[in-house]
């Protein structure tokens, strides 16, 4: 796996779907500034993606926010099956309460075969969290704190998701040159 692409093609993803149909309002400021870290994980067993995982989060909290404030942990060689991975989610979970950072910096989930309880597999909806490569969003909530004040309607943000997504169908994201 050549980690040059996979750093390319999750850019891309972010740039072209996450800040490209505003899919969150708050990604582009910190893209724009730098401050979002591209981690590619050479983990194949869960045990090593958990210790790497552990060690992003401590680099995460012990790194300025202005340097860095949000990382991406994509880990292409491990959990490449979602049911695998949406189960790994709790352990991912249980890991920032057992080293002390809950609450202080949480994980969001992106997957290439992501899909929400209750939907199709080929559901439009179902995009707003594909993304190239599985890969760990690891988000400070101060951050969230901050981005949620700033825009009073946060809670919208998921509709309005969809409905971009509904506009958009199959066929207008693959038109944006990304993996369906």
């Amino acid at each position: 796996m050549n980690e040059e692409q996979v750093i390319a093609d999750t850019r891309a993803w972010v740039d072209k779907a996450v800040i490209g149909l505003n899919l969150c309002p708050f990604a582009k400021q910190v893209q724009v500034k730098g401050q979002v870290r591209y981690v590619v994980s050479q983990a194949t067993k869960v045990e090593d993606l958990l210790y790497e995982l552990a060690n992003e989060l401590n680099r995460l909290v012990d790194t300025p926010p202005d340097e860095t404030d949000t990382t991406l942990l994509i880990h292409p060689q491990v959990l490449t099956d979602f049911l695998d991975y949406n189960d790994f989610l709790e352990a991912a979970d249980a890991l920032v309460a057992d080293i002390g950072l809950e609450g202080v910096l949480q994980v969001a989930s992106f997957h290439p075969q992501y899909q929400f309880e209750g939907t199709a597999p080929d559901d439009i909806t179902n995009y707003s969290n594909r993304s190239p490569y599985p890969t760990l969003h690891l988000l400070r909530e101060e951050s969230i704190d901050r981005a949620v004040a700033a825009f009073p309607e946060a809670e919208s943000i998921f509709e309005a998701n969809m409905d971009t997504l509904e506009k958009l169908g199959i066929e207008g994201w693959q038109k944006l040159g990304l993996k369906p």
